[in-house]
């Protein structure tokens, strides 16, 4: 779809449209996103054995995977928590529908939970293409504040890129590799890549606000990242009875902890 500029203002088509162009961009890097969203999906449906979960979705975004979740499941429920108000705002405007709520606030601050106004225990977290920006200690955090805040039965599960780290160095540019082969051979590198999409945004005469509040101090820099062994490894120290590796295309992993 083509955004025209003139006379524009954040409608919720505009905002839809914004939004297409982001699973586009998103499609750049991960050739299989939509088989992983299924994934993730069917994860939360094996487990969690209640026809209207609790979902909370950690580091929503503009709400792909929210969103997806809600049209799987009808009776779902889904509270998504960002620090990216610009990405909130582009979800927000594009939302009719009220099953998904987003609360504006940073994981790696305390009391972040408490902030989500819940009303009673998650049956699920779910989080896809987000918690990679966290480094190892708020990371550990986050995931045993879930570990000691989910429902009896429940699940957590991300989906995202995730690497051996220290024990598979070469490992992990094999996944690379591969995931960049797969993208050339289904070309979704065709398109609009991370920086082109946001400096459409940054142009952008509708988003202008959105962009404002953006720079006003949302950042986040990542100096110590955690293997997907550290994750296994929090999710297990946090509460979790199992957790383990259940879906992989090249660097992207779909991980899962069963309360």
């Amino acid at each position: 779809m083509t955004i025209r500029r003139s006379d524009m203002t954040l409608t919720p088509a505009v905002a839809r449209e914004w939004l297409d162009r982001w699973d586009r961009q998103q499609e750049y890097y991960m050739p299989d996103r939509e088989d992983r969203f299924d994934v993730v999906i069917d994860i939360v449906e094996e487990v969690v054995m209640r026809r209207d979960p609790l979902i909370v979705d950690l580091g929503i975004g503009p709400g792909s995977l929210a969103h997806r979740l809600v049209e799987r499941i009808p009776g779902a429920r889904v509270v998504g928590v960002d620090a990216d108000p610009l990405l909130i705002g582009l979800g927000v405007a594009a939302r009719t529908d009220d099953r998904i709520r987003t609360v504006l606030t940073d994981l790696r601050e305390p009391g972040w939970f408490d902030l989500l106004g819940l009303d009673r225990a998650p049956d699920a977290y779910v989080s896809s293409t987000a918690l990679h920006w966290m480094n190892r200690e708020p990371l550990r955090t986050v995931l045993h504040q879930c570990g000691e805040t989910i429902a009896a039965g429940g699940v957590f599960v991300d989906a995202d890129h995730l690497y051996e780290g220290e024990r598979g160095p070469r490992l992990d540019e094999v996944a690379r590799a591969l995931t960049v082969r797969r993208a050339e051979r289904r070309a979704s590198r065709r398109g609009e890549d991370w920086e082109q999409w946001w400096a459409a945004v940054e142009s952008a005469p509708e988003l202008t606000e959105l962009v404002r509040e953006r720079n006003g101090g949302f950042v986040h820099v990542v100096d110590d990242r955690p293997s997907v062994h550290d994750y296994l490894e929090f999710l297990r120290t946090g509460g979790f009875r199992e957790a383990g590796i259940l879906w992989q295309m090249g660097d992207d992993r779909v991980i899962a902890g069963l309360a």
